[in-house]
């Protein structure tokens, strides 16, 4: 069918309830938007659906998001694990209980268990209840740091982590054999409920979630000793990490922890913020003024599904607030746990690592001073997740830590994906083990610096919105696959990754051998000093993504370098 008739069609059939057919109506002397939003159908990737919420074929609504739980419940069928149920948490973003609702009556209707949060917790938490309930899965609403006209929708599996292959991709199948709403089941929230198919949960997960936390810290001794000297702003950005970061924090005997007011409560037009992301420096307007005003030493901040962190430390030199990246924050929690653990005899046996191909390459030195294994795999943190569910089945190595630049890293195994609020309270802990010392955050990430190397990394976007924009974002990685650049700039590239084709060239020689990766559309350019190159397109937003890192001899050096590779990159494109 053309656009136009997917537009009647909805119009047309009884199926559709009237809201949606009254803002469908709205549009109907606007054929651009009709188009936007019925020449595809809301794709269904390997991490769910994510876009705009409203009526059509190609945005969030209840009918994309009943679809797309059909087809979940059809492959949970197939696999005959549907006894075991399916949890379901949900976020503060507009329609996020609506479609928890939907998600779990469309489940019942298959016969299948839901276990539904009573209100809206975060990622980490659902990844922790979903293996603490011995579910075949889980569902998780969130659109996590995207503007608010967004919802998502993400699938888990029973190890807590986000589905991989080969399991996505047959879910996928299943979604997209569904060619008919009317395929789609549901039922009477109040039946679900009385035949043991709906089932609320809430403060018994919550406190399991609290205790496995807490068994993350190294020296509470130092904690208690710190905790009336240490100064913490914090902002859950209008989302989910509120009640559940005040509460460990205080558990802990933190005494001094601020809440942003204007950001504490949740807010699904995220009314005080320009964007609700961890990453835009914007986001902090607010905690660091509340941070001068209370002389904070940290200010952290979580994003509205509560699965990454945002930093800034005081420069005790100048006495500013300077905001760190995922790649420090990171560094510096997993520094501290790798150092702590080998100094108080607590490192397991065959320790491990696990990182991301775009996480910063500070991780060799740091792993190699502690005689860590460092594992590095694709982008996305289910890789993470499906590492420590190896390591579990194979008894091959002992998951120690693992991170990826986005501001998202795990300490423990407790959930298999990103965890703000544990990494809340190993950065308090860090936080609190300098000033023990008389430093600051800043001060020991200088430290590392010092001792590893003037590591620095940043990120070029492309965004192409629309329907033109998969195509060109397709051309320009097809430009680079077909006719890698032998050079950015001054820097040759050394090998150049593929790792959709699983190839790795030396561009000297022209030997070949394989990336030992999954295939990704994902192309990695090696350069000498220690710099990188990395071309990605995003797999939930209309991006293309350039990640880029170097080692310089200083902060400016290391500035420098970044900036010139940049530019390099940008000319060759």
């Amino acid at each position: 069918m053309s656009f136009m008739d997917e537009f009647n069609s909805w119009l047309e059939d009884d199926y559709f309830d009237e809201d949606t057919k009254k803002e469908l109506l709205a549009i109907r002397n606007n054929e651009e938007e009709i188009e936007e939003r019925f020449y595809k159908e809301l794709e269904f990737g390997t991490g769910g659906l994510r876009g705009i919420i409203g009526a059509g074929l190609n945005r969030m609504n209840i009918y994309t998001v009943r679809k797309a739980t059909q087809g979940l419940a059809n492959f949970i069928i197939k696999q005959g694990t549907q006894a075991k149920g399916v949890a379901i948490s949900y976020d503060n973003r507009r329609m996020s209980p609506e479609f928890a609702d939907v998600a779990a009556l469309c489940l019942a209707a298959n016969g299948i268990k839901a276990y539904v949060f009573e209100s809206l917790r975060p990622t980490p938490e659902l990844s922790f209840a979903l293996r603490t309930l011995k579910c075949t899965a889980g569902i998780m609403v969130t659109a996590s740091h995207n503007p608010p006209e967004y919802n998502g929708y993400k699938v888990y599996w029973e190890d807590g982590a986000q589905v991989t292959a080969p399991k996505d991709k047959e879910i996928i199948t299943e979604v997209q054999s569904i060619k008919d709403f009317h395929e789609c089941r549901t039922m009477d929230k109040t039946a679900a409920v009385a035949a043991g198919l709906y089932q609320v949960i809430g403060s018994e997960i919550d406190d399991a979630y609290m205790e496995e936390l807490k068994k993350q810290i190294i020296h509470p001794e130092v904690i208690k000793e710190m905790a009336e000297d240490i100064k913490i702003v914090y902002t859950p950005l209008c989302g989910t990490g509120n009640k559940p970061v005040r509460r460990v924090l205080s558990e802990l005997g933190f005494k001094n922890v601020y809440v942003v007011p204007e950001q504490e409560n949740p807010d699904p037009d995220f009314t005080t913020l320009e964007y609700p992301n961890p990453e835009d420096p914007k986001a902090f307007t607010y905690a660091i003024r509340l941070a001068k005003e209370k002389d904070a030493d940290i200010i952290l901040a979580t994003d509205p599904d509560a699965d990454r962190l945002g930093v800034y430390a005081k420069n005790p030199q100048t006495g500013e607030y300077i905001g760190f990246t995922g790649n420090m924050s990171g560094m510096l929690i997993a520094e501290y746990i790798l150092r702590e653990r080998k100094a108080s005899g607590t490192m397991p046996e065959k320790p491990a690592m696990v990182t991301t191909i775009v996480t910063t390459n500070m991780t060799f030195p740091i792993t190699e001073a502690y005689g860590v294994k460092l594992i590095e795999v694709l982008t996305g943190f289910k890789f993470i997740g499906e590492q420590i569910k190896l390591f579990e089945q194979t008894g091959s190595n002992n998951y120690v830590f693992g991170l990826e630049e986005s501001y998202g890293c795990l300490a423990g195994t407790h959930a298999r994906d990103k965890d703000a609020i544990v990494a809340v309270m190993c950065l308090c802990e860090v936080a609190s083990f300098c000033k023990k010392q008389g430093k600051t955050l800043w001060d020991m990430m200088i430290d590392l610096y010092e001792k590893y190397g003037y590591f620095k990394e940043t990120q070029y976007t492309i965004t192409l919105k629309g329907i033109d924009g998969s195509r060109q974002i397709a051309e320009i990685m097809d430009k680079l696959r077909s006719n890698p650049p032998k050079a950015f700039g001054d820097m040759k590239v050394l090998k150049f990754r593929d790792y959709q084709n699983d190839v790795i060239v030396d561009m000297e020689t022209g030997e070949k051998t394989t990336t030992g990766l999954p295939k990704s559309n994902v192309l990695y350019f090696e350069l000498p000093d220690n710099c990188w190159c990395c071309a990605r397109p995003s797999g939930t937003e209309p991006k293309i993504k350039f990640y880029m890192g170097v080692r310089g001899t200083s902060l400016e050096d290391a500035q420098a370098r970044v900036e010139k590779l940049t530019e390099d990159v940008k000319a060759v494109l």
